[in-house]
């Protein structure tokens, strides 16, 4: 991995890391000159689809990382059945439609660090935090989002929050505000370790995501 690359480890709320042992949050920046696909990242995903293929991609939920989050998912509440891993979304991505689509640089980035390491990456934009990102129960009668747009989140959904509010539900969606957009050129990359899944493979994660964005 490149020496360049650091990694923070984000706070983690007492209750969870009681509850959730070898739970854990990490971290670093990124620049992104363009939106546009990259080339080589084109092609390194192109190589990964040719080789989810039937059987491959039906075993690739039992290998131990996609195997772990499924675990935790059922842990926190959610169905892995009904809302799919990441790595299981792409996985279907490539058995619906012969292949996988390009969907912009910092998508692409993204679906090929969790093919090829199991774990998701989230791209943030680094100007819409302040502060150290972290995970935390939501507390009763908290929005995500500002203004007329917010909406409430159920008291004790685990959220990725900075130091002033929550910014979106665990393996959720990013709510516009902190999803990167045309005119972001600083990211924020955050990864969740879950338990049984070495820190090896979310800094793997992270690292890719930093690279095929061309940092």
């Amino acid at each position: 991995m490149s020496s360049e690359i650091v990694v923070e480890r984000g706070w983690l709320a007492p209750d969870l890391a009681e509850e959730h042992p070898g739970l854990g949050l990490l971290s670093c920046g990124s620049a992104i000159a363009s939106a546009s696909a990259e080339p080589g990242v084109r092609a390194r995903l192109e190589s990964l689809a040719d080789r989810l293929r039937g059987a491959r991609a039906l075993e690739l939920r039992r290998e131990p990382v996609p195997a772990a989050y499924r675990v935790f998912y059922r842990h926190i509440g959610i169905d892995p059945d009904v809302t799919r891993t990441p790595v299981e979304r792409e996985v279907l991505e490539r058995l619906l439609h012969g292949g996988l689509r390009s969907r912009g640089r910092i998508a692409d980035a993204r679906a090929l660090a969790v093919l090829e390491t199991g774990v998701a990456v989230d791209a943030l934009d680094e100007v819409a935090l302040a502060g150290a990102l972290g995970l935390r129960p939501a507390a009763r009668g908290e929005r995500l989002g500002a203004g007329a747009g917010a909406r409430p989140l159920r008291p004790g959904r685990i959220v990725v929050a900075d130091g002033e509010r929550a910014l979106y539900e665990l393996f959720g969606a990013l709510p516009e505000g902190v999803a990167p957009h045309r005119r972001t050129r600083s990211l924020r990359l955050v990864a969740v370790q879950v338990p049984g899944v070495p820190s090896i493979h979310v800094e793997e994660a992270l690292w890719i995501v930093r690279e095929a964005l061309g940092h």
